[in-house]
């Protein structure tokens, strides 16, 4: 069968297993299992989501959008179809419409969708080989995104100098920043990786942890407890929100913070904190205005795709942050690859020969030592039988 761009695709089985839906992909990949196929609407499927998505086990993914608009060079589709799950783009079909959650449903290898036998929606399958094609083109016109995004930036730097003239009003907080190392963990690429790679700076130093929205289930699932969530709210889940951080809803500049009706059906006690850019800059400015001796980020957003991921044109919020903190912020994104511990079981080994050496040499050496070890290895060989 030829497919979108006209290229002969190979025969594929066809995937059953439960639909899951969800509009936001980020909420949904708390609920997923493996084997289902996940019903998504998500224009240009980032990278983070398709890490979770994969994380999660799902066989298949059915997007109600195009996974991949070709705006700019986004391998989040190809990282899907490269690990294995079936990708189905149907953007012109009212997917979730037809389709219910907890449904039986067969995914077959022409990309339709069929409930009970009978097909309910078809889509285009998205392979390895056209994605490839396509993540190539667009990183060729990589330029043209480029100064599009330095255009933006330079325009909202006028429009957000608070950052720089540091006129944020933060809230005050029951925790103490003051001369603490403060880790701001976000919602990004590795960042629970990351996580592991830093459990002995976090055991040793016990520094103040910043959990920015989807950030606190990461910590969670890392056995770890943020002592403050910061964030507009609707990435973390009920569970995060309840574990007793203090909680700051990052509002819009002229004070609307759509996150607090949330926390106030919840019950839970929380802050606001109007001001332009992102949460994660939101929670490094306040780490810095409050006194933190060293900021150190997990998972935060700092290069042209990451930013475009984020559906965010330009980066004049953080660009000003970073000028802002200085030295004082180290970026631990990416630790977990900047090496790989030796076995934990080598220093012991070596500590196990190294004794016995030692043992051996004092036993031959000296006289007394070598006649309790013969009196001792005679009861051995008594108690043996030998």
């Amino acid at each position: 069968m030829l497919g979108r761009r006209g290229a002969t695709r190979t025969t594929l089985v066809p995937i059953k297993g439960t639909a899951r839906l969800g509009a936001r992909t980020k909420h949904l990949v708390k609920r997923l299992h493996p084997g289902d196929v996940a019903v998504i609407d998500h224009v240009n499927v980032d990278r983070i989501a398709a890490e979770e998505l994969i994380a999660s086990g799902v066989s298949a993914v059915v997007n109600a959008s195009a996974s991949s608009d070709g705006k700019y060079p986004n391998a989040g589709p190809l990282m899907l179809a490269r690990a294995g799950i079936r990708l189905v783009d149907a953007p012109a079909v009212p997917v979730f419409d037809l389709l219910r959650d907890g449904q039986q449903v067969t995914v077959t290898g022409e990309g339709s969708l069929q409930v009970n036998d009978e097909e309910v929606l078809r889509g285009t399958v998205l392979t390895v080989p056209e994605l490839e094609r396509e993540l190539a083109a667009q990183r060729e016109r990589i330029d043209e995104v480029l100064a599009e995004f330095a255009e933006n930036t330079v325009e909202h730097v006028r429009q957000e100098t608070d950052i720089l003239t540091g006129s944020i009003d933060f809230p005050a907080t029951r925790v103490s920043f003051r001369d603490r190392h403060v880790l701001i963990v976000v919602r990004g690429e590795h960042h629970r990786r990351d996580l592991r790679a830093l459990r002995t700076y976090i055991r040793n130093v016990r520094p103040l942890i910043v959990a920015v929205d989807g950030g606190a289930d990461g910590l969670m699932e890392a056995g770890l407890k943020p002592d403050v969530i910061l964030g507009d709210m609707d990435s973390a889940s009920d569970a995060a929100l309840s574990c007793g951080a203090e909680l700051i809803v990052h509002a819009y500049p002229d004070g609307r913070a759509p996150g607090r009706e949330r926390l106030i059906e919840m019950g839970l006690d929380h802050k606001v904190v109007p001001a332009a850019g992102t949460s994660e800059d939101v929670a490094m400015l306040m780490a810095h205005e409050k006194g933190a001796d060293l900021i150190v980020s997990v998972g935060a957003h700092f290069n042209l795709i990451e930013f475009l991921d984020r559906k965010r044109g330009g980066m004049s919020s953080t660009f000003l942050t970073r000028l802002r903190i200085g030295e004082k912020l180290v970026d631990a994104k990416g630790v977990s690859r900047l090496y790989r511990p030796s076995s934990t079981l080598m220093p012991v080994i070596f500590f196990i020969v190294a004794f016995l050496v030692l043992l051996t040499i004092l036993i031959i050496t000296s006289p007394a030592l070598n006649d309790v070890f013969e009196l001792f290895w005679l009861k051995v060989r008594i108690w043996l039988g030998i």
